[in-house]
């Protein structure tokens, strides 16, 4: 039986070629009556073909080249069309749970604990699968190991090695696992898709921030702060130690059992450098620790806030001031979908390893794809990040009030404006410094949040 992955690949294939004989077909019959056009209908359908290798390539994806096969061979509902005579496995192992859509399985699930999720996999082929999805299990360890965990590359063998040290957890392992024969689910399928999608090149190539370096801090602020414009900053950061001291090595020495923020739990650092080592997850989850100095001290006197940022009205609180700076590690995958940083304040990310991508969209332009409540108080996005850009993404090729987008590297600073709705993934393994500030013209507003 053939992998999703190879599947995946010949739904596409097939779907490129449909396309190209219908374009070839559809420009013969325009230029039947043109007798006199120079161009040949060869040179038409070679341009054609052109045209559509490059529509391929926009909407082609590609896996990772260290990505598996789905661990079940679960495969998209679209390729029971290509196999004639299929049953959909996953309704007949469901029984009269099958009506429910596969996400409502999965909230229902949720409510077992590990042993009788265990159980439920023996039930039956399409329970097996539903059982040992990653995410029930994820929420399992995170619930009742309170970051006293071994991540062991997935979160069910984790689970098991730390509840059960003596278990040979080789036998849950990826390689071990069961794999089924027409199991069909888009929602399942794509979770796996979303873990393993490389960014596509043109998600990565629109850069229009604009860029200044050694800018005045009244040019700053008239030409940005004032009127609310993002703006990617250079060479601030070229006096800071954390610059040049801050990679893995030192600040496991320097944190040593210390507990960082990581999700609902806190986790130390070589631990969860283990984790980011080995996860291959939609989710992948995010070092944000807003008492980063107050623990590990030194990591304080490390770094120093741009000349442009000293004026934070939020300082005036001292003790009672909300959180404000934060330390963010990551892996490639991670990083927050669509928000608006909260209390009316503006924030400025400074990256210290690895890179970032950002997309920024003015306070009057909800994102495609972003419902926000009628108070803003809550936000419902899709799942992931890379679920968005496959998505929605291209949508915003034609928008009048197109998003600003950049790469920020190592050494760059990012300015977001107060009410900018922004997402940010982590393109490698990233680490950075966050801070919201109060500005004066949003003073009152901050006091009323805080």
């Amino acid at each position: 039986m053939l992998s999703c992955r190879s599947l995946l690949s010949q739904v596409l294939k097939k779907n490129r070629k449909l396309k190209k004989k219908n374009k070839i077909r559809n420009r013969k019959r325009k230029y039947v009556s043109r007798k006199q056009e120079s161009i040949t209908q060869q040179e038409h359908e070679n341009e054609y073909l052109e045209e559509e290798d490059a529509e391929d390539e926009e909407e082609g994806f590609d896996l990772k080249s260290s990505a598996p096969s789905h661990t079940h061979g679960v495969q998209p509902l679209g390729n029971l069309f290509f196999n004639p005579g299929s049953v959909n496995s996953r309704n007949t192992g469901l029984g009269n749970l099958q009506i429910l859509s596969d996400e409502l399985v999965l909230d229902v699930l949720g409510f077992l604990d590990a042993t009788h999720l265990g159980i439920l996999a023996t039930v039956s082929k399409s329970f097996y699968i539903f059982a040992n999805h990653e995410q029930l299990w994820r929420n399992i360890v995170l619930d009742n190991l309170n970051g006293e965990f071994l991540f062991n590359g997935s979160w069910k063998s984790t689970y098991v090695a730390a509840g059960y040290p003596s278990f040979d957890v080789k036998s849950i392992s990826v390689s071990g696992s069961l794999r089924v024969r027409d199991f069909y689910s888009d929602y399942l399928f794509q979770s796996w898709l979303c873990a393993n999608l490389e960014m596509k090149p043109e998600w990565l190539e629109r850069d229009n921030i604009i860029r200044k370096r050694c800018i005045s801090v009244e040019e700053f602020i008239s030409n940005f702060e004032e009127p609310n414009k993002p703006v990617l900053l250079e060479g601030c950061l070229d006096n800071w130690v954390a610059l040049k001291k801050w990679d893995r090595h030192y600040l496991m020495n320097v944190s040593g059992d210390v507990r960082f923020s990581v999700g609902p739990v806190e986790m130390k650092l070589e631990d969860y450098f283990r984790y980011s080592d080995l996860v291959r997850e939609e989710r992948p989850l995010y070092l944000f620790d807003p008492k980063f100095a107050e623990k590990v001290p030194v990591l304080g006197t490390e770094y120093e806030v741009p000349v442009y940022f000293r004026e934070d009205l939020f300082s005036v609180l001292g003790n009672e001031r909300p959180d404000y700076r934060w330390v963010i590690i990551g892996p490639a995958g991670s990083g927050s979908s669509f928000h608006i940083d909260p209390n009316s304040t503006s924030a400025w990310n400074a990256v210290i390893k690895g890179s970032k991508k950002w997309v920024l969209f003015p306070p009057e332009v909800v994102p495609p794809g972003v419902h926000p409540s009628p108070d803003g108080a809550e936000v419902a996005c899709p799942v992931s990040i890379i679920e968005w850009f496959m998505n929605f993404y291209g949508a915003t090729k034609n928008w009048k009030k197109r998003p600003i987008e950049c790469i920020c590297k190592a050494g760059e600073v990012i300015f977001v404006p107060n009410g900018w709705w922004h997402l940010v993934i982590n393109l490698e393994e990233s680490s950075c410094h966050h801070t919201e500030l109060c500005q004066q013209e949003k003073f009152v507003e901050c006091l009323g949040f805080s």
